[in-house]
């Protein structure tokens, strides 16, 4: 062999690829090119033919993308896949090997109108606006003009759930009124794709909008609806109760955080800038049966917060973290153990899972430096034989020291409810001259049928009486605030009352207009069937004791009331068309204006001082969130999330 063929010999073994044929490829890239890139594209960050699939892959299971892929989304566009296991693992391993590696935002300089230079990275830009975070992290929103670029974010901000920490979705901007409300119109609107039937309210803090679905935030401009960022989590896989349906309610924001829970009852810290996680937190086992779905409250140095999981025995708790590291500071249980203070008030074994949770959103009053928390039934629901007694804390109002969660006094709405009305109705904290004397009062109509106004220093009962027309399990609240019962009627093998399971009223958001002293409501009439059964609580499932059905040939109807809160008799009403299925509560200013979503998916609204309706929207949506307001580069924006659409209104 001359030197020339060993020359050659060792070339070939040293350097084979670069004279050999070509590798074939990564076991199942041929088949996502062959079958899914020409619609999601070859990294995965989709065509015009299908969407990005990058950051929808974490989201699934193996499982679950294998059943994806062999059975497709005929219905949107996506064809079943014929593949035999193997492949389909090659292709699902490959899939998931693909990576949203998004380029780094480039950095600019923007000259401010006013001289001013900033600079820092883009996080958004357009022909008419930039979002620009500095290197302090702050997030500035500009807009273009013929001289550079203006500052923009908002006069009046929406800083929490209710707009005020005292529960009141009541507004003193004025700029819309009943002069202009006419012109009302949307300016722009935000679609959390994916999500499910949002009942989350915006939170506006400097010119940034809040909105939440399931593990899932999103930091909007508040002028554009633009995005800025957006954080998500895997949702938890076997969950149970109310958070496995997609929805959260909301954040809560304080400095440089905003906060809310997670499906699995975490409380989680995000950056609220970036996004970034900050911290985590475990509020209770959800393999029990917890979940969580509400805004958490922001107090002081504290955020407080509650779970939900009532519906499946799990016993409730208001505990309070640190802002900055998410430590506990302080927990109070619902329900008392056996051989606790108020535990004889629960006579049989249904204490050991006794529900009563704390899904629903606070109220804080901060000269009296005490958080108001609503709580729910007892379980199981619709069966009380091992549960005799009043069954305390459930269905009640907890007043609890915000800086140790004492409890200074309680107020128990329902006693022994199998009903299922639990009291986690708005709270609303109202100062106002009560039979001639200035008073602190807590308002709330009751899921029972009663309005009810509290002395919110000491708890004692100044009024409660009925609002609805069909309301038949009690005669009155006794002067020693309990129930006076009607005797129970039977229809249908079970026993009919009224109003409805559904309540004659619930979460969704009520309003108290000071000047005119009248409070605002979404009402339901509305009754039900119970049906008792026996029941042990098991984990991962439901603990009812029975069930409930509608009346045959019952028309329920929703009606907005407006009460007077020095009698609770209703001094206008406004009935409305449609199923009865929307949860929309009401937004109320001081221009004269109650905003509240009607049955047939109309977003309305109406004179407060008379209910004549004066402008509508219709959203064709079925409606389960509750609107708030906020002035954005001096315009008074109103806002409300329909389906998965945010929507925004201000005056043309």
């Amino acid at each position: 062999m001359n030197v020339r063929s060993v020359f050659l010999l060792i070339l070939l073994n040293v350097l084979p690829t670069e004279v050999s044929a070509q590798s074939p490829p990564e076991p199942g890239r041929h088949e996502f090119e062959t079958r899914c890139s020409v619609c999601h594209g070859g990294d995965g960050f989709g065509s015009a033919l299908g969407p990005a699939i990058v950051n929808r892959v974490p989201q699934r299971t193996d499982d679950e993308l294998s059943k994806l892929i062999r059975e497709g989304l005929p219905t949107r566009g996506m064809p079943p896949t014929s593949l035999n296991a193997q492949d389909a693992l090659s292709l699902i391993s490959y899939i998931r090997t693909l990576r949203p590696n998004a380029p780094a935002p480039v950095r600019r300089s923007v000259s401010l109108v006013n001289g001013k230079l900033l600079e820092g990275a883009v996080l958004n830009q357009s022909s008419i606006d930039v979002q620009l975070r500095t290197d302090d992290r702050k997030v500035h929103l500009l807009r273009a003009t013929s001289d550079g670029y203006r500052e923009v974010t908002s006069q009046t901000d929406w800083p929490s759930y209710n707009g005020e920490l005292n529960g009141n979705r009541f507004t003193r901007l004025t700029q819309i009124s009943k002069a202009n409300v006419s012109r009302l119109a949307a300016q722009w609107t935000f679609t959390m794709e994916g999500a499910a039937r949002a009942e989350t309210t915006p939170v506006v803090v400097q010119g940034i909008m809040y909105i939440t679905s399931a593990n899932e935030c999103w930091a909007l401009d508040a002028g554009t609806g633009r995005q800025i960022w957006h954080y998500q989590r895997p949702r938890t896989k076997n969950l149970v109760g109310n958070a496995a349906q997609g929805f959260n309610r909301g954040v809560a924001w304080a400095g440089d955080r905003v906060f809310m829970v997670t499906d699995h009852a975490h409380l989680i810290a995000l950056d609220r800038f970036t996004g970034e996680l900050q911290w985590e937190t475990e509020m209770a086992d959800w393999r029990q049966n917890y979940n969580a779905t509400s805004a958490p409250l922001a107090v002081g140095n504290l955020v407080i917060s509650g779970t939900a999981g009532g519906e499946q025995g799990a016993r409730g708790f208001v505990a309070a973290f640190e802002q900055s590291t998410g430590k506990e500071v302080w927990r109070t249980w619902t329900v008392p153990l056996p051989g606790e203070p108020g535990s004889e008030t629960w006579i049989g074994s249904a204490i050991e899972h006794p529900a009563a949770v704390t899904w629903f959103t606070g109220t804080y009053d901060s000269e009296l430096d005490l958080v108001y928390w609503p709580t729910g039934n007892p379980g199981p629901d619709y069966n009380g034989d091992e549960r005799r007694g009043d069954n305390l804390y459930s269905n009640s109002i907890l007043a609890l020291d915000a800086r140790t969660g004492r409890m200074r006094w309680y107020y128990q709405f329902t006693p022994h409810d199998v009903y299922d009305w639990d009291a986690t109705e708005p709270p609303v904290l109202v100062d106002a001259n009560w039979r001639g004397k200035p008073r602190k009062l807590l308002i709330q109509a009751n899921r029972n049928g009663f309005f009810y106004v509290l002395d919110r220093v000491n708890g004692k009962l100044l009024l409660a009486t009925p609002f609805l027309n069909k309301l038949t399990w009690a005669k009155e609240i006794g002067a020693d605030g309990r129930p006076v019962l009607n005797p129970p009627e039977t229809a249908g093998g079970g026993v009919k009352v009224c109003p409805s399971q559904d309540g004659a009223t619930n979460w969704y958001s009520t309003a108290y207009d000071p000047s005119q002293g009248l409070y605002f409501v979404q009402t339901l009439e509305k009754c039900s069937i119970y049906y008792q059964r026996p029941t042990d609580w098991q984990a991962g499932l439901s603990y009812l004791g029975g069930s409930q059905r509608n009346l045959t040939g019952e028309a329920a109807q929703k009606i907005l009331r407006a009460l007077d809160i020095q009698t609770g008799k209703t001094v206008w009403s406004l009935p409305q068309v449609g199923p009865a299925n929307s949860w929309g509560g009401v937004l109320a200013t001081e221009s004269g204006l109650v905003f509240f979503v009607d049955e047939s998916g109309m977003f309305v609204a109406a004179d407060s001082s008379t209910g004549q309706p004066l402008w509508r929207f219709q959203t064709n949506q079925v409606i389960k969130a509750s609107p708030m307001t906020y002035m954005f580069d001096n315009r008074q924006h109103i806002a409300i999330v329909a389906g998965q659409t945010v929507l925004a209104f201000a005056v043309n």
